[in-house]
């Protein structure tokens, strides 16, 4: 275990401690942190499976975090007294790869003016564009206590790794505010969500929509299963090795052929189905008796998070079924609140999927490049929320004041899901 310096000014009596590997730490300790009032106050989720330790290591113990990979775990954690206040998530990143929030153009220019970039420090959950906490407070502990010393860890932890930047990403508004007082830079993005209102069934939730757009979805799910395709939903112990092998080889044909190399091996699916099997739904499709497209989703307490898509055969509105209808007719019956279904994608505004805000925060220790970075934030984040207010007036759903819809958003075949990325 190595410890960083401390205490510092800001924290007197905290001792700040960056963990290679979550070997370092229990599961009941980590998961204590996760998933306790004070790290979930003011959200909707009492479980947000990939803040856990269990997913989280599954990562770790596969070996796509890692070194090799350009993921270096450096978890911070704080204590008082040997008492722990908090950990977070954080990964010492040669590169800007599997993390949704771009930041190319900022290493780009960087570089360019003869800074070095990389490493820099990255919390967040690898290769998942998901909201969740990134500050896990232990329970009992004073939130702003703990998160104030968490900070601080990844301040010094950034000067002694040499890093250029602290990036949180897909953090929740509440920790997105409190970073911001702490000096971050704020930025804004966008992701489309299905929200549950109170539906008993898919049928109760088309009749909210303008009638043109419930047909064209209502054709699309006709036109998806013609080819004699059935669907199966499988999660806990219905998943077999033998599902695994399918469904990796659909991810692993979608990675090869449309976004490179993937992130995830076929170990990294196993070890997930062995610790936390009833947090995932696998959504397989099969003609003729063989499966031929799948996804898999993580199922928290109020949310079905979508996440990986891919096929060895091609079929006309096939990834929708299968990635957003098959997903709201779980989200139905299970009583969730949402479904999310990834970053990017204009495309689900048809399928009944409404933008929201995303939030990430920056600390960037070279003056000039913080200057120029929140700069061009501050336009960024006007953008996004006009683009956010202009997006959401596109959705398929009827009109409040009695009429029938705007015809934006129309049905595509060609852009892919985000689900469909490796």
């Amino acid at each position: 275990m190595k410890q960083a310096p401390g205490p510092t000014p800001e924290t007197p009596t905290l001792t700040v401690r960056a963990l290679p590997g979550l070997k370092e730490i229990g599961a009941a300790d980590w998961d204590a942190c996760a998933f306790s009032s004070e790290t979930l106050a003011a959200g909707d989720e009492t479980y947000n499976p990939f803040v856990s330790h269990a997913f989280l290591s599954a990562l770790e113990d596969s070996g796509c975090v890692s070194r090799r990979t350009g993921w270096l775990p450096l978890h911070v954690s704080v204590e008082r007294d040997g008492e722990r206040l908090g950990v977070v998530p954080c990964y010492l990143k040669s590169h800007s790869q599997g993390e949704y929030v771009f930041d190319h153009g900022w290493a780009d220019a960087y570089e360019r003016a003869g800074g070095s970039y990389y490493p820099k420090l990255q919390v967040s959950i690898p290769f998942t564009p998901v909201t969740g906490p990134r500050f896990l407070i232990a329970p009992g502990a004073d939130p702003d206590e703990a998160t104030a010393g968490l900070v601080a860890g990844l301040r010094a932890l950034r000067g002694e790794t040499k890093a250029s930047s602290i990036h949180v990403t897909f953090m929740r508004e509440a920790e997105w505010d409190r970073a911001g007082a702490a000096g971050f830079l704020q930025r804004t993005d966008q992701q489309f969500h299905w929200e549950n209102d109170g539906y008993a069934t898919f049928d109760d939730f088309l009749a909210a929509l303008a009638s043109r757009k419930r047909k064209n979805i209502r054709k699309e799910r006709r036109d998806a299963l013609e080819p004699g395709i059935t669907v199966e939903h499988l999660t806990g112990a219905d998943i077999t090795e033998a599902h695994w092998d399918a469904f990796y080889a659909f991810y692993m044909d979608t990675g090869s052929r449309k976004w490179g190399r993937p992130y995830l091996n076929r170990k990294f699916f196993s070890l997930l189905s062995e610790r936390m099997a009833d947090r995932v739904l696998l959504v397989m499709a099969k003609r003729a008796g063989d499966y031929i497209a799948g996804a898999i989703n993580l199922i928290g307490d109020t949310a079905l998070y979508g996440r990986n898509w891919g096929c060895i055969e091609d079929h006309p509105f096939l990834h929708f079924e299968v990635c957003y209808y098959q997903a709201i007719d779980f989200a139905i019956a299970r009583g969730l609140k949402r479904v999310e279904a990834g970053a990017q994608g204009e495309h689900k505004l048809a399928r009944g999927y409404r933008p929201v805000l995303m939030h990430s925060a920056h600390d960037i220790a070279d003056p000039a490049l913080r200057r120029a970075v929140a700069d061009y934030l501050q336009r960024e984040r006007a953008h996004v929320a006009e683009a956010v207010d202009v997006l959401d007036t596109l959705t398929p759903f009827r009109r409040t004041d009695g009429g029938d819809s705007c015809d934006g958003a129309e049905p595509s075949t060609t852009s892919p899901p985000e689900s469909s990325k490796p």
